[in-house]
């Protein structure tokens, strides 16, 4: 690193220490612009984008769609409250319903907003159902290892104790059950529960699938009292999974799911997508935003979904990410250090036998100008935008494996040279 870039970085790191509330832990690196699967550092070193701003680029960096949709909008209407309408929300509405098979929608700025509100909703939902007579709790269950997001409510239905504890208590009525476990999930189902909450694949718990099996438990027990099935979507929906969203491989649909990271493209923007039913119980000052659904978020979300579709990225997602998947495999065979690899279409881990190695290989691929980050201690986690070639997954198996060669070869020499001074 050049003494100028360094002195740039220090300052910048001086100035955050100063001025910012210290949530982040920041790699060393100041990004200024990205094109394609690649970001540029202040000196234009190139780094290859495994990470997608943890799975929000999902057409990459400078996509004409996005650049002119945001040009065009930005000279018409940026904000106006939601006291009044604009032409977007409703285009992007029948969008959403149409791929989800759901019925409505209501826009958020974030994923833990969207979620949020479907916490709001199912127990509005609940509320609604007692005052007609039907008996039904106020319970909700989340699975274990799941992560919904930052605010109270989101919280209190994430597993992990690290995102809860500091901020207790969290919002009450949150059982927590095994992940894919259906024997669990039926002892803990009630006619208390309003919501059964799941991940359709569980990203910050580790790339970890919903199996069919489970869902199709969960639809069924939900049915029987009225509770309700919210599919959180917000990490993996949007197309990463090669289908619009990941419950569509499990042949069920929710009764609500939220979407936020990738649908609008780097723009700040999250929607609940929900029955008719469930939209039955929400009425006018119930619930609201100043900034959800903007003018502007909407028209670059309307240009993300026809780009999308236009580009055939879902039938691109399933391709490169399969074969993401068999080389990281091929990999596996050559490092015993990769204990499994497992995901869905552009949605990818390998998990590695320490947290150790893990930052190890994080801080290395770095060091080669990839980007990825690992979750869950030690599962390295791949999101790369949906516009990544098979030749960006060579380049990223390539540098794994060497770097997992190099780590072999330092355990051997630090094994003899402990033998040795004994």
């Amino acid at each position: 690193m050049s003494e100028e870039r360094k002195s740039r970085l220090e300052e910048l790191r001086a100035a955050e220490a100063k001025l910012l509330v210290p949530t982040y832990d920041r790699n060393a690196v100041l990004f200024e612009r990205g094109e394609g699967v690649h970001l540029m550092d202040e000196n234009g070193v190139r780094y290859l984008d495994l990470l997608s701003g943890i799975g929000v680029n999902a057409l990459g960096y400078g996509h004409p769609a996005i650049e002119r949709a945001i040009a065009e909008q930005s000279q018409k209407l940026i904000h106006t409250s939601n006291l009044y309408f604009h032409r977007g929300q409703a285009e992007l509405a029948l969008r959403l319903v149409e791929r989800t098979g759901l019925d409505r929608v209501f826009f958020a700025n974030t994923g833990t907003e969207a979620w949020e509100g479907a916490l709001k909703f199912a127990r509005a939902h609940a509320g609604m159902l007692r005052a007609e007579g039907k008996p039904i709790g106020r319970k909700f269950l989340a699975m274990e290892q799941s992560f919904h997001g930052r605010t109270y409510g989101s919280v209190a239905t994430t597993h992990k104790l690290k995102y809860r504890e500091p901020f207790e208590p969290v919002m009450p009525g949150v059982e927590f059950v095994r992940f894919n476990d259906v024997s669990d999930l039926r002892t803990k189902f009630s006619d208390e529960v309003c919501a059964v909450l799941v991940e359709s694949i569980q990203g910050e718990g580790g790339i970890r699938p919903l199996s069919a099996e489970f869902a199709h438990a969960a639809r069924e027990l939900t049915r029987t009292t009225g509770a309700l099935l919210v599919v959180d979507e917000i990490q993996v929906g949007m197309g990463r999974t090669g289908r619009w969203f990941g419950y569509q491989h499990l042949g069920i649909v929710p009764d609500m799911t939220t979407i936020a990271k990738p649908l609008a493209g780097g723009i700040p923007l999250g929607a609940i997508v929900c029955t008719d039913e469930v939209a039955r119980a929400i009425h006018p000052g119930m619930h609201g935003t100043t900034f959800g659904g903007g003018p502007l978020a909407c028209a670059v979300a309307i240009a993300v979904i026809d780009a999308i579709e236009r580009e055939g990225l879902l039938t691109h997602a399933t391709e490169v990410g399969g074969y993401f998947q068999d080389r990281l495999r091929g990999l596996q065979k050559r490092h015993p250090s990769i204990v499994e690899v497992r995901g869905m279409g552009l949605m990818v881990a390998a998990e590695l036998d320490s947290a150790e190695l893990g930052k190890q290989v994080v801080q290395r691929m770095l060091e080669r100008r990839i980007l990825i980050n690992c979750t869950s201690e030690t599962v390295l986690r791949f999101l790369p935008p949906l516009v990544v070639t098979k030749a960006h997954v060579d380049e990223v198996v390539e540098a794994l494996d060497a770097i997992l060669s190099e780590a072999v070869a330092e355990n051997a020499a630090q094994t003899a040279g402990g033998k040795s001074n004994g």
